[in-house]
C-alpha cells in the first residue's frame, strides 16, 4: 500500500525542534527526507535531557528524527555545495530553519536550489521571520524567549507570581506543524497549478496566532487581561474554569455554570455572584469542597451531570494507561546504537495511505554514501570525500 507522499523527496537542513519535528511528519507519510548535518551531526544531538543522553544522543533528537536518511557534509566545502545542489534537482522539497541569511550566504538559498530545479518548494522556519525589526535584531529564536516576548508566558500563572511558560515547546512544536501544512499546501499549489514557491513560517508569528481568540477579546472588547489570584486556568475566560484540589490529587473543570457547580457541590452563598469579576472568590468557595473529596469520585460526579471535568494525572500515568491499551502512539524501533527505543508515534490517522515506521533515528552520516551516490558517480565520490567535503 503506498504512503500518501511516495515519491516527494525533501533535503532537510533543519535542527532544533521547529524544523525535525515537522520534517519527521512529512516523514512518517511517506515522504523520502534527507537530512543535511555537519560532519559532527546535528546539535540537538548533545542536547541534554535531565542531564543525561541515549547511548550518545539526545532524547529530543531521537523524538524527532526517525524515518529519515542522515547526509553529513561540510556546508562551507565548495564541492559539497555542488553536490547539494545537484541532490536538490532531485528533490521537491527544500526546508531549513536557520537564521535567516545564513544558507543563501552558502550558496544553499531559495535561488540556488530554484535555478537547479524552477518549481521547487522551498521552505524557511526562523524565530522572527525574515524581514522584521526583530530578525534585523539578529535575536535569538527560541521557544522560551518566544513565549516571553509575545505575552504567552505572561498569560500562566497566578496573579502576584511570575509568569508561566508552558510545559512543553508548545510555540516550537505548533510551529512544526504550521510548516508541514504550508510544504503540503505549495506541494498541491504546485500540482495544480504547475508553480514553485517560497514559504516562510516563524516561531513568533505563530505565538501570537496561538492567542487568536484571547487577541480579539482583549482588541475587540477594549479590555486588558488580568491573571487570577487563585488559577483560573486560562485568564480570559470566568469561573469555574480552572485546576481544583482534590483530597488526593487535582481534577481541571472546564466551561460551566457555577450554579450548576456549586449545586453538585453543596456550595452555597455563590448566587449573584458575577463569573467574571467575582472569579476569584468563586473558585475559593467551590475548592473548599473539592479539597476534601477524591479526585475520582469528584469526576464521577460533575462528569454525570454532563460538565467537562478529568483528573490531572502524570505525563508517566498517560503513557503507561497507552502503552498498556496497546496504543499505536506508542511504537518502538530498534536504534543500531541504543537498541530498542519507545516513540511516540505520528498522530496522523489516514485510512487509505496510513503512516508508517521505516528508518529508526539515523546515526550521523549513517547514509551519505547512499545518498549521495544517488546523484554522483563513485569517482566524483570519492573526489568529494578526498577534498574533506564528507567524511
Amino acid at each position: 500500500m503506498p504512503a500518501a507522499l511516495d515519491g516527494i523527496r525533501i533535503l532537510d537542513f533543519t535542527q532544533m525542534m521547529l524544523g525535525p519535528y515537522a520534517t519527521q511528519t512529512l516523514a512518517d507519510l511517506g515522504a523520502d527526507v534527507i537530512k543535511v548535518e555537519r560532519p559532527a551531526g546535528e546539535w540537538e544531538r548533545g542536547l541534554e535531557m535531565m542531564g543525561d543522553l541515549v547511548a550518545g544522543d539526545s532524547a529530543a533528537f531521537l523524538a524527532m528524527n526517525r524515518n529519515k536518511r542522515s547526509l553529513a557534509v561540510d556546508l562551507k566545502s565548495p564541492a559539497a555545495r555542488d553536490a547539494l545542489l545537484r541532490l536538490g534537482a532531485s528533490c521537491d522539497v527544500v526546508v531549513e530553519n536557520f537564521r535567516p541569511g545564513v544558507l543563501d550566504r552558502l550558496g544553499l538559498g531559495y535561488e540556488a536550489f530554484r535555478s537547479v530545479r524552477e518549481d521547487i518548494v522551498y521552505c524557511g522556519g526562523s524565530g522572527w521571520g525574515r524581514e522584521t525589526v526583530f530578525a534585523e535584531q539578529q535575536r535569538p529564536g527560541q521557544d522560551l524567549l518566544i513565549q516571553a516576548m509575545s505575552g504567552l508566558a505572561a498569560a500562566g500563572g497566578r496573579a502576584g507570581e511570575p509568569p508561566t511558560p508552558a510545559g512543553t515547546a508548545v510555540v516550537d512544536a505548533s510551529t512544526a506543524l504550521t510548516l508541514a501544512n504550508g510544504v503540503l499546501a505549495a506541494l498541491l499549489a504546485r500540482e495544480r497549478h504547475g508553480i514553485g514557491q517560497r514559504v516562510d513560517v516563524d516561531l513568533y508569528s505563530t505565538a501570537i496566532v496561538l492567542q487568536c481568540q484571547e487577541i480579539s477579546a482583549m482588541v475587540n472588547q477594549r479590555q486588558e487581561w488580568q491573571r487570577s489570584a487563585e488559577g483560573i486556568g486560562q485568564a480570559w475566560l470566568s469561573a469555574p474554569f480552572g485546576i481544583y484540589a482534590a483530597a488526593d490529587g487535582w481534577i481541571a473543570l472546564a466551561m460551566a455554570e457555577v450554579s450548576t457547580v456549586a449545586g453538585l457541590l453543596g456550595v452555597t452563598g455563590l448566587d449573584g455572584l458575577d463569573a467574571w469579576s467575582e472569579r476569584d472568590g468563586i473558585k475559593r468557595a467551590l475548592e473548599q469542597a473539592t479539597v476534601g473529596e477524591p479526585a475520582a469520585e469528584l469526576v464521577e460526579l460533575l462528569g454525570s451531570a454532563g460538565l467537562w471535568c478529568a483528573e490531572v494525572r502524570s505525563t508517566r500515568e498517560a503513557v503507561d494507561e497507552l502503552r498498556e491499551q496497546g496504543h499505536d502512539l506508542i511504537v518502538e524501533v530498534e536504534h543500531p546504537r541504543a537498541g530498542t527505543l519507545e516513540l511516540i508515534g505520528c498522530p496522523i490517522r489516514l485510512s487509505a495511505t496510513p503512516w508508517s515506521l521505516r528508518y529508526p533515528p539515523p546515526l550521523v552520516g549513517e547514509h551519505t554514501t547512499e545518498v549521495l551516490g544517488e546523484v554522483l558517480s563513485a569517482e566524483e565520490l570519492a573526489e568529494l570525500r578526498a577534498g574533506g567535503g564528507i567524511g
